[in-house]
């Protein structure tokens, strides 16, 4: 048996940050809003602030119960419709909405599908992103300076309080996971880009080469943005996948290319993730 999530203590009973253990679903945006405000439409919209620096992070979602529509041995399958099970946040954005998670777990992978749909009567404004937190070391025999963490990403953006400035710049010896770096001598929260896609998917990997053991983490390509988290004083690390950039929905005044997608209503879009786990391949 190889424990491959992290969490906090207390965390199955109610108890930490919603937002530190597990795998934290982002929904309607992942990561930050810059000081926690955004124009739609002619419109402004104020979202309340919780990164301790001023800005919105990480969506409407996570720290609000979900209804579970189906559960077993095997399989679980939750949603949120945002006027059903937060409808005290409906003024913060433009429209109605419902995500649905599918969980289905087999003896080496857990896979979830994800389905979006535009619950509203007004075009909805989307990104979407997880939040793993996957341990290290994988065995209690293994050390978690020599676990490594490796991601295909060519690019990073700078950022500024961890919002981007819209600079892109190619990674460098300190934050190149292309070819894996070791946690022991990695300090990061950063957002990088430029990710080599292989069959419309991406692969990110988590090793314990003392253990022998790794956890790879597939994706659809639609998550084209990626952050890295080393939490400080946890045995633990965070591979992000997202569909766009922080603060996508004000970076695109800038002319960039950030993901940033919209849903016509009645519109729906599914993708998915999995998670791996198995023997270090040669």
């Amino acid at each position: 048996l190889v424990e491959t999530l992290d969490a906090v203590q207390g965390f199955e009973q109610g108890e930490g940050k919603a937002s530190s253990s597990g795998i934290p679903i982002l929904f309607p945006f992942p990561s930050r809003i810059r000081g926690a405000v955004y124009q739609w439409k002619d419109r402004t919209y104020k979202l309340k602030e919780g990164d301790g620096i001023g800005n919105a992070i990480h969506g409407l979602v996570l720290d609000r119960p979900w209804r579970v529509s189906m559960a077993d041995d095997r399989t679980a399958i939750g949603e949120f419709q945002l006027s059903v099970d937060a409808p005290d946040r409906m003024e913060q954005w433009p429209t109605d909405f419902l995500i649905e998670l599918q969980y289905r777990l087999n003896p080496s992978v857990l896979r979830c599908d994800i389905r979006m749909v535009n619950a509203g009567e007004e075009d909805l404004p989307w990104g979407l992103g997880t939040h793993p937190y996957f341990k290290a070391p994988l065995a209690a025999t293994s050390k978690f300076d020599e676990c490594i963490a490796q991601l295909p990403a060519a690019d990073s953006w700078e950022l500024v309080n961890l919002v981007p400035t819209g600079k892109k710049i190619p990674v460098n010896d300190g934050n190149d996971l292309r070819l894996g770096g070791k946690l022991g001598e990695l300090k990061l929260d950063h957002l990088f880009t430029s990710m080599e896609v292989e069959n419309n998917t991406i692969k990110s990997v988590v090793m314990d080469p003392q253990a022998g053991w790794q956890v790879t983490q597939v994706t659809d390509g639609i998550f084209r943005e990626w952050v890295v988290y080393t939490p400080p004083k946890r045995p633990s690390v965070c591979l992000e996948p997202y569909t766009c950039m922080t603060d996508a929905i004000n970076m695109r005044k800038q002319g960039l290319d950030t993901g940033w997608r919209v849903m016509k209503p009645g519109e729906e879009v599914r993708t998915w993730f999995e998670i791996h786990v198995g023997p270090i391949l040669a």
